[in-house]
Order: structure tokens, then C-alpha cells, then sequence
């Protein structure tokens, strides 16, 4: 079966957050030699499918073996209309594929299984591959990939490495590697006045009057320079409301939504006492929120290295390494200090009508991958090179 065939199949699948359509019966089928364990929660179904490769010594525990972990989610956002044809009928057009989830992520889901298909690679000394599915990355995320990693950290069964392989090619297959995430910082503040009519402001306290200025210092602002691997981290107002729509009333308080994409160069606490030292000699009220933490896989570390050595190799490119864009699940590997990047097809119609991947790209990233298990099964002693924010 080709890469092609099984992506199909794949998208026949009508995998809207949080449904799972039995996908993983025909995963399970693909891979009868792995080990199945399902992590259920609520209405998010979850699979993990693990295999030893070699022998395992008498004495020898699994939380012993080298672990790389391939990660996916198998469930896609809503079609929407306007589609050229079925959304959940794969279409091949052009040399593409078209449909719901080609790139994100059951191109990426279907590359990895046929790549572990494929292997025939002979080793010594034991390791363990395995596959983490959800059902549940597009939407809040608490029941999928952080619940199963949880879950696995008490049966001793975590990974060492893991590969998300979320579509992050830029321009061209293979040009982009994501070996981390920026954070993500919430942040109310309300600057706190006293409502009155405009004709006595000397009995009023206008909150954007007392603000005044200071906005400048809030609107767009780094919080730090940045660095080889991330963008600066910058304070982006996301709304910004107060009084109650009349021309003659001041309002009680000015609302203040915002957020701050950090780098590992800034904090939450780092972020409040900006905002204290900005706001000296103000009345108000800030709630912050971290809603999720950012990371970085070393470029020395095994994953890094080999991507770009194979990369070099198969499609003659030099690899960007990169941290931009939204969350990934990626985020909950790095928080059990697993060496964990993400790679995938080209990133250019996720989410969009008509979403679709080239054949050739799916036959591309799954030479990549197998050549990335090849090289780690036949790795003596491979060690994790992670470093967290």
C-alpha cells in the first residue's frame, strides 16, 4: 500500500474535533505488530501504538529503551462551503490530493505510517518506536496529546524523542524544521476610573485620560530583543473598550485585552512587572494567564542533526530552523523534557477550501522519515538534547 493510498483513506474519515469515526481500526490494521493502548477521556478518544525493535533482554523494562515517539492528530476543522468537491472524498487532481485534512495533518499521519511500513531495518540493540493519535489538537486540547503523555509518564512508557509531523515546509518541502514554540501570555487590565458627564470632568476620573500617554508604552511593544531562534517577544492590544457608547458620559474603567507570543527570553512574571513599572501611580487591576509555555529543542540534539543531514541529502536544501507560528502539541513532549520538532509537508492551504497536498511531497516526507527511524535504530546509546525555557 503507497502513501497515497493510505492518505486517502485516511481523509474518507470524517474526523471533526472531536470525532474519531473508528480512523483508528484501520490505523491499528496498517501496524498488526504494534502493541495498541487506548487513553480515553470524555468525548476524546486517543491511541498509542508502540513496538520493541530487537530483542529485549531478560531484566530489561521498557522505560530502559531508547523511545522515539511519531505524533498526529487525526481529527481536522470543519470543512466549511465552497468546496470543489467533497471535502471528505479524496480527489486527486494535478498531481494532488484534495481534501479536509491532506496537510493538516493526515499528510503528515499517513507519511509516518508508511515509513514504519516500510522499515525492514536490522538492529541489536533494542529500541522502542511509537505512534501518540488524537482526537483532540484542533480544539482545547486537555484530553489529547498532554493526557496521554501524563498517562504513559505512570506506566514508565515516555519517549525520548518525538516528531510532530504538523505541515511546517515554508515555500518548499523541507526548507523549515520546527525545533520549538513561543509561550502564550493572556492579559486582561482594566485602568480603573470614576464615571461622570463630561461637562463637570473636574468630578470625574477618565480612565483613557489617565492612561494617556502610557498607551504607547503598552501598543506593540518588545519585551525583549529576540534572538537566534525567536522573534522578539511583543505586548499586541487585541481589543480595547470603555464607557457605554454615548457622547456625554466618561467611562467608570478602560478595558485592556492583549497578549504576548513569548520567547523563552520572557516570562509571565517578567511580563507583570513591566506592566507594574509602566502603570506606577495608577489605579487598576491586571489578570495574566499562561496558556501555554514556550520551548526549544537543541540544534545539536539527534532530531535536529539528522533532519538536516537527511534533508541535505534527499532534497539538497538548507534547512530553516524556526519557532514561529501558533501552539502545537509539540509543547506537551517538551514539558516532560522529551526532544521533540516538528515536520511536515508545506504549509500553505491548512484550514483553507480545497485544502490538498502533492504526491510528491507525501513521497518525499516519507523517505525522510524512514530514513530518520533507520538512523535511530542503528544509533548506539542516542541521548536527548532538549533545553526548556
Amino acid at each position: 500500500m503507497s502513501v497515497v493510498e493510505i492518505l486517502k483513506k485516511l481523509v474518507s474519515y470524517p474526523t471533526i474535533t472531536p470525532k474519531e469515526c473508528d480512523i483508528y481500526t484501520y490505523i491499528k490494521n496498517l501496524l498488526p505488530d504494534f502493541e495498541a493502548l487506548s487513553f480515553n477521556k470524555n468525548e476524546v478518544k486517543n491511541l498509542f501504538l508502540y513496538k520493541v525493535y530487537g530483542d529485549l533482554p531478560k531484566n530489561t523494562s521498557l522505560d530502559d529503551l531508547m523511545h522515539l515517539c511519531f505524533a498526529g492528530h487525526v481529527d481536522v476543522v470543519p470543512a466549511g462551503e465552497g468546496w470543489g468537491s467533497d471535502p471528505f472524498v479524496p480527489m486527486l487532481k494535478d498531481n494532488k490530493i484534495y481534501g479536509r485534512g491532506t496537510q493538516d495533518m493526515k499528510g503528515g499521519i499517513a507519511g509516518f505510517l508508511d515509513a514504519l511500513m516500510q522499515n525492514t531495518h536490522k538492529i541489536t540493540e533494542p529500541k522502542i518506536i511509537s505512534i501518540l493519535l488524537t482526537s483532540d489538537e484542533e480544539g482545547v486540547g486537555v484530553d489529547g496529546t498532554r493526557y496521554v503523555l501524563e498517562e504513559l509518564k505512570k506506566i514508565n512508557l515516555l519517549p525520548h524523542f518525538a516528531i510532530v509531523a504538523e505541515p511546517t515546509s515554508s515555500q518548499e518541502f523541507g526548507d523549515t524544521i520546527k525545533i520549538g514554540r513561543r509561550g502564550s501570555i493572556n492579559g486582561v487590565l482594566r485602568i480603573l476610573g470614576k464615571q461622570g458627564h463630561v461637562a463637570y470632568p473636574e468630578k470625574c476620573i477618565n480612565p483613557v485620560e489617565v492612561l494617556g500617554e502610557r498607551l504607547g508604552m503598552l501598543a506593540g511593544v518588545n519585551l525583549d530583543n529576540g534572538d537566534e531562534f525567536f522573534a522578539p517577544s511583543k505586548l499586541v492590544i487585541t481589543d480595547i473598550r470603555g464607557g457605554m457608547e454615548v457622547v456625554n458620559v466618561t467611562p467608570n474603567d478602560l478595558k485592556i485585552m492583549f497578549n504576548v507570543r513569548n520567547s523563552t527570553l520572557t516570562t509571565k512574571e517578567s511580563v507583570e512587572k513591566y506592566l507594574i513599572d509602566t502603570l506606577r501611580g495608577i489605579d487598576y487591576h491586571l489578570e495574566l494567564k499562561q496558556s501555554s509555555y514556550p520551548f526549544r529543542s537543541l540544534k545539536d540534539g539527534f532530531l535536529v542533526k539528522n533532519f538536516q543531514e537527511i534533508l541535505q541529502n534527499l532534497v539538497g536544501k538548507e534547512v530553516k530552523l524556526s519557532t514561529s507560528g501558533g501552539t502545537s502539541d509539540a509543547r506537551f513532549f517538551a514539558q516532560h523534557q522529551i526532544e521533540v520538532i516538528e515536520f511536515g509537508v508545506i504549509n500553505d492551504k491548512i484550514h483553507s477550501i480545497d485544502e490538498c497536498v502533492e504526491i510528491k511531497e507525501l513521497e518525499l516526507l516519507s523517505q525522510v522519515f524512514l530514513q530518520i527511524i533507520q538512523k535511530f535504530l542503528g544509533v548506539e546509546n542516542a541521548k536527548s538534547n532538549f533545553n526548556e525555557g
